[in-house]
């Protein structure tokens, strides 16, 4: 069976209980994006989607990928974009919703680790509590840059459980020297439509299309301790601290140059080659700054590993 093929198939499943369509008209629109249009096969998958979640009048949270129940994991095992699953886990932080779409939207945690989660507005499911134990079923995770989050939707289930989970910290620190700030960095601009923060590409988001997007800062750097590099992300605050270039020093720099890259390249001469101890979360591959301090030179036998490897 071929790829595209697959997909239809699934994608037809997903909307078997609100569309009539077939197989083959599914087919027909993910072959004419992949081979006529040459659309990678995920992102013409996701386009489909779209265009189907929108003939139905759904959001995407109420349909299933891949069918099943919604097995109890721990936070650890969610290791997949769009898994159907349940958590038994305490509510760690709650903080201020960005967009009115948005209810609620914090860490949960269990014994395995922390993980990001949001609740919809209009999911019509009870106020959850900081320090409480919840067991969910039918959250549905997703995945951005490696970074997995899950969601709470109108068909999720709340229970409040009288116990207590002692939270795994997932917090890691590690000294090092910034050998590389990665292309991604400095001065980007993000999707605008709510709940997408993806950095688009020429303009344009892998979810949405074209649209216009709004100025970010971010650093993607690269952290070499002298025995394994650690891939570490600041996000807009963390780079504002450790470059001392704020956003709109960052836009004025880049409408100067005619040049979003110059704020990149400044940052590099400020930061790239110094050592420091960066302290925060993991989130699949990457290391979230929270912390960062400038050190001094480090030993002459982790000079000479580091160099080595930069080599």
């Amino acid at each position: 069976m071929s790829d595209v093929r697959q997909h239809a198939e699934e994608i037809r499943e997903q909307f078997s209980d609100h569309l009539e369509v077939t197989v083959e008209e599914v087919e027909q629109r993910l072959d004419n994006l992949v081979n006529e249009y040459r659309v990678p096969l995920e992102e013409a998958r996701r386009s489909v989607v779209s265009h189907y979640l929108d003939e139905a009048g759904l959001d995407r949270d109420e349909i299933r990928t891949g069918g099943g129940g919604t097995e109890q994991v721990n936070v650890e095992d969610v290791d997949q974009d769009e898994m159907w699953l349940g958590l038994t886990a305490k509510i760690v932080d709650l903080w201020d919703p960005r967009s009115d779409a948005v209810g609620q939207v914090g860490l949960l945690g269990d014994e395995t680790g922390r993980i990001k989660f949001t609740k919809w507005a209009d999911s019509d499911l009870p106020e959850l509590e900081e320090g409480k134990v919840y067991r969910f079923g039918n959250l549905v995770s997703d995945e951005y840059q490696g970074d997995y989050s899950v969601k709470l939707n109108r068909t999720t289930t709340v229970e409040e459980l009288d116990e207590d989970i002692e939270v795994g910290d997932d917090t890691a620190e590690v000294e090092g020297a910034l050998v590389d700030i990665q292309s991604g960095s400095g001065l980007i601009k993000r999707c605008p439509e709510e709940n997408c923060t993806r950095v688009l590409q020429n303009g344009r988001c892998s979810e949405h299309g074209e649209v216009e997007g709004e100025f970010d800062l971010r650093i993607k750097g690269v952290l070499d301790d002298g025995r394994e590099v650690h891939e570490t992300i600041f996000n807009k605050e963390a780079t504002e601290e450790f470059t001392g270039i704020g956003l709109e020093e960052a836009q004025d720099m880049a409408m100067d140059a005619l040049d979003t890259t110059v704020v990149a390249e400044e940052m590099r001469e400020k930061t790239l080659g110094k050592y420091y101890r960066v302290a925060g979360p993991t989130m699949g591959r990457y290391l979230l700054a929270n912390d960062v301090e400038e050190l001094g030179a480090p030993t002459d036998a982790e000079d000479v590993l580091i160099k080595a490897r930069s080599m």
